[in-house]
């Protein structure tokens, strides 16, 4: 589908990128950035980068970048129509029925084509667990003690032994070996060829919150390896951007989400009631979870299983929630292992009763660091109360750290200005720490300590740091534009991003990144453009800079016309004029006055 550029223009100025990602993501301005964890890979440090100036979005971490567009496109796996529908719905503009795209509408087709045979799939697996074949699988469901209502709401199946059962079935009805091997319902094998993925298993059929089948999980009957099986990611499918339950949950209007490890907890729950539950699919609470969770409520109360494997769980995804902006408790079910097997013995009510007892996660954090510690001995007590200190300095607002500074104070039996002084102390400790390791890096000869990063250098960096130059001093272009051309840039994508550069400048004296990001139809591409833009240099001062900026011109003039010279024919008369006068510019540069 085409969209003139004027309208995608109008929807991306309408959508300021720091509003949309904000949504996801949760940002702190620092200077001229916002900045905050990266959503498309695992960090601890943000390093994901948006800046409401440029309305583009960068992280040093992964290379991520791009747009509004290119975020909604890799967050939500849209394409980009998709993605120009849901900011303009977003903006309140309406936007003209156009034809798609041949490109447009096989992407669509695809993505169409995937979730009606998923659809399909878990009609038969429902059916299937119906019949005679499906009995052990009923028995099962009903000795977990689900009833018929709920196993037909969750739309539980199950796929029989035969290992070609689903295959066969698919294929009477017309679907080809390659939409079924894109669909993930399949395995294919050098010796077998195709079979099915899902065999002799209770199936429980994943649906994303527009209550779409996207894929499948699937509880082994009997002692078979692995006891859980998911459907492999596809082109409708992304483990660590949907939960299980969702769909139901989003509609429970609950203040906070009850968010626990498997399907069956999240069943069990729904049954008793609880229908704000879900869970992640079969991996680890992500980024990316955070960040959805964060979309339709503020507060969660991890509900994982007692064991050793379920604390550890919910230390991995405390940060994470945080991180995201969501407030988190932690519900003890001890001495019951899980959701299900707490309700089945004290029920719904005392299931309530633990929920309105959760732990706060930070209290929940320290009383687990206290066990490490024998707080009978005064040197293992001290340990612990620096130790605790420590963990106080992560909070950064004054008065959140104060606050959390009395509730430790008051739980672990310390003098609230004693804890308050020792996390100051250490605070000022850590602070000069790092200003005595920054020296000593800047001091350090080369090649001696760890070895550091390879930083990028040559042309190319500079080319970078020139574009990235034009864009935050919009005057520095009237300086440059005698001596600089965009075929002095050495790969396609630095000349096309400079073309458009130099002609935004030309048509209307300012410049838009972002509209030059989207003129890139790979996101690859648009990420890589995005990356142009960011790249960076110190200055202390306006005159450092200047000359920085001076040198770097002179240096892509300089490696401009060798490139020219050397590609000249030499009975080219009119073009080796042009080269001497050339030449003859780049003394000049030394002279010119630079606005930045």
């Amino acid at each position: 589908m085409y969209y003139s550029e004027d309208l995608v223009e109008e929807v991306r100025s309408r959508n300021d990128i720091v509003d949309v990602i904000s949504g996801y993501v949760k940002l702190q301005r620092k200077g001229a950035y916002y900045f905050g964890l990266c959503p498309f890979h695992n960090e601890k440090s943000p390093s994901f980068s948006v800046s409401p100036s440029k309305q583009i979005y960068h992280c040093f971490g992964c290379g991520a970048g791009g747009d509004v567009f290119t975020f909604l496109r890799e967050y939500e796996n849209f394409t980009f129509q998709e993605a120009m529908q849901s900011l303009a719905d977003r903006a309140g503009i309406v936007l003209p029925v156009q034809e798609e795209s041949a490109r447009d509408r096989q992407e669509k087709d695809l993505r169409g084509r995937i979730l009606e045979v998923n659809k399909m799939a878990a009609k038969y697996f429902y059916y299937q667990l119906r019949t005679e074949n499906g009995k052990a699988a009923m028995k099962y469901l009903q000795d977990r003690q689900l009833s018929e209502e709920t196993i037909r709401s969750f739309g539980l199946g199950f796929a029989n032994k035969y290992s070609n059962d689903l295959y066969r079935y698919l294929k009477d009805k017309g679907i080809s070996d390659e939409l079924l091997a894109q669909s993930g319902l399949m395995n294919v094998d050098e010796k077998q060829g195709m079979y099915d993925k899902f065999w002799n298993r209770v199936i429980f059929p994943i649906m994303d919150v527009n209550n779409r089948v996207i894929g499948f999980g699937g509880r082994v009957m009997g002692d078979g390896k692995p006891k859980y099986l998911n459907s492999p990611e596809t082109k409708v499918f992304e483990k660590s951007r949907n939960l299980y339950g969702l769909n139901v949950a989003k509609r429970s209007r609950s203040r906070y989400y009850l968010v626990c490890e498997g399907y069956m907890d999240v069943i069990s729950l729904h049954q008793a009631g609880f229908t704000n539950a879900v869970a992640s699919l079969g991996t680890a609470l992500t980024s990316q979870h955070a960040g959805l969770l964060r979309r339709y409520t503020e507060e969660v109360v991890l509900t994982y299983d007692s064991d050793d494997a379920g604390i550890k769980a919910a230390l991995r995804a405390i940060p994470l929630l945080k991180e995201a902006g969501i407030n988190t408790r932690v519900l003890s079910m001890q001495p019951y292992k899980d959701p299900d097997e707490f309700i089945k013995a004290l029920g719904a009510e005392e299931f309530q009763k633990r929920i309105d007892a959760a732990q706060n996660s930070f209290l929940f954090e320290t009383d687990l660091l206290q066990k490490n510690y024998n707080m009978a001995d005064p040197t293992e007590k001290t340990a612990f109360h620096e130790a605790l200190a420590k963990k106080l300095m992560t909070f950064e607002q004054e008065l959140e750290r104060e606050n959390y500074i009395e509730a430790a104070a008051r739980r672990y039996h310390i003098s609230f200005e004693n804890l308050r002084k020792l996390v100051n102390r250490m605070a000022m400790q850590g602070m000069n720490s790092r200003t005595v390791t920054r020296r000593r890096e800047e001091t350090a000869p080369t090649g001696s300590g760890t070895a550091k990063p390879k930083k990028e250098g040559g042309i190319v960096r500079s080319q970078k740091l020139m574009l990235t130059w034009l864009i935050e001093y919009p005057k520095l272009y009237q300086s440059v534009k005698p001596y600089l051309h965009s075929d002095d840039f050495t790969t396609e994508l630095l000349q096309k991003v400079a073309e458009q550069l130099f002609s935004q400048y030309e048509e209307s004296g300012s410049c838009n990144p972002a509209k030059i990001i989207s003129s890139f139809e790979e996101l690859e591409d648009q990420k890589e453009a995005a990356a142009l833009f960011h790249a960076t240099l110190e200055t202390s001062t306006k005159a450092e800079l200047e000359k920085a900026v001076r040198e770097t011109l002179m240096r892509l003039v300089a490696h401009g016309l060798e490139q020219r010279s050397a590609k000249l024919d030499p009975t080219d008369m009119a073009g080796l004029q042009k080269l001497i006068q050339d030449k003859k510019r780049i003394s000049q540069i030394g002279q010119i006055r630079l606005e930045v």
